[in-house]
């Protein structure tokens, strides 16, 4: 595949999210004229606009950025193509933190405190994913060790359902869990807005050290890399641009597998080349799913997180197929 210079490739995704935003805010269950966007309150179509789908869409451009470029990072830094938030389990450790100030129930006095709990569970995700796995280690290990942070995230999860005071706490986790941008407001945007841009800015200057390490953790420190600033940044960023983007949109999955996959071709294998991209792709992704989502033909919306699941799933098997013949 012919590579498109970097100039063009950042201005073709720029334009399309450019493009899907303007869709995002007038598509949906209710179409809204350009006669609406002018009105200034005097339609009621004007609310849906600007209280409803601005937040959401800028909400959905922020959680698609974040989980893309932790996604971009974790593959350069483990050189592993299968590195991820959700496959590798750091998702999930996010899910558990949020998902426990559910079932207390503390989210009402004090709301800030679930995105703190989501934003601590991936750093710790992170942390004892590099702690199990090494920097150094194999194909194999890292998808084991992302094996047993899901299971061990998935179980407190279901016992937190299992033991879930009122029928109401399960409902709302369960509904949580599925992943969705539907009614977020302002509220959400300003709440996570500053983590995830905070979490993306420590992502973006990991950049020399992913290419340093494309030469082996040997060729890295000789190169001046700081190996141990390097895991902290990671964890950090990850931590907090995963956890911030879980705790306002739920558990929405491989996008952070499929952004990078889709844009490497166009950008070369340096790692530090496909950060940025990787960053506009995941939200173009995530955008369009969300539009794609509000316009099925039914009475109730789609989830995100299942949309998203019923389109990594194929590309996450033809990933490991592919796998499987180069190995072969």
């Amino acid at each position: 595949m012919k590579r498109l210079g970097r100039p063009w490739l950042f201005g073709a995704l720029v334009l399309g999210l450019f493009l899907l935003g303007a869709l995002s805010l007038v598509a949906g269950k209710v179409w809204v004229p350009w006669s609406a966007w002018t009105s200034a309150g005097a339609d009621p179509r004007w609310a849906i606009v600007f209280e409803l789908r601005l937040p959401r869409t800028l909400l959905g451009m922020l959680v698609g950025a974040a989980l893309g470029l932790s996604g971009a990072v974790l593959q350069g830094y483990t050189r592993n193509p299968l590195a991820d938030p959700g496959v590798l389990g750091v998702s999930a450790m996010a899910a558990l933190g949020a998902v426990l100030t559910l079932y207390y129930g503390v989210t009402d006095a004090t709301p800030w405190l679930l995105p703190v709990a989501a934003i601590v569970g991936a750093a710790l995700g992170v942390a004892a994913l590099l702690l199990l796995a090494g920097a150094t280690s194999s194909l194999v290990t890292f998808i084991l060790a992302g094996a047993v942070l899901n299971v061990i995230a998935s179980a407190g999860v279901s016992l937190a359902l299992s033991l879930a005071p009122n029928p109401w706490a399960v409902n709302e986790i369960v509904d949580w869990l599925m992943g969705s941008l539907a009614d977020r407001s302002v509220e959400e945007l300003r709440l996570a807005a500053p983590f995830i841009a905070l979490g993306c800015a420590l992502l973006l200057t990991t950049g020399r050290a992913l290419d340093a390490l494309t030469l082996g953790e040997a060729g890295a420190l000789s190169l001046g890399v700081s190996m141990r600033a390097t895991r902290w940044t990671l964890a950090a960023g990850v931590g907090l641009a995963a956890g911030a983007s879980v705790a306002v949109s739920g558990v929405i999955g491989f996008v952070g597998l499929v952004t990078p996959h889709l844009l490497r071709p166009l950008v070369g294998s340096r790692p530090g080349a496909l950060l940025w991209p990787s960053a506009l792709g995941g939200a173009l992704i995530v955008l369009a799913a969300d539009i794609l989502v509000r316009l099925t033909p039914a009475a109730g919306e789609v989830k995100l997180g299942v949309a998203m699941a019923a389109l990594g799933g194929p590309f996450f098997l033809g990933l490991l197929f592919m796998l499987r013949r180069r190995i072969a």
